[in-house]
């Protein structure tokens, strides 16, 4: 997975085509945050808790996740 990242990383720095990146690290991880919540979620039937504790972190965290990605539950 790490080395589909870094490609994935490469090539977005690279068709910059020598411009600076604003942002990078917010822009990656909600890039991948977000399909990484709804999929678990699904996976955990639905269930905040259970998709908390699969994620490893509270429910709390979790509801505010789903809320700043506007993720239906």
């Amino acid at each position: 997975m790490q080395q589909s990242v870094e490609q994935a990383i490469r090539k977005y720095l690279d068709d910059l085509d020598g411009e600076l990146p604003n942002n990078l690290f917010d822009t990656v991880i909600s890039e991948i945050e977000q399909p990484m919540l709804k999929t678990v979620l699904r996976h955990c039937d639905n269930n905040q808790s259970k998709t908390a504790l699969c994620l490893g972190i509270n429910r709390g965290t979790l509801r505010k996740k789903l809320k700043q990605y506007h993720i239906e539950h």
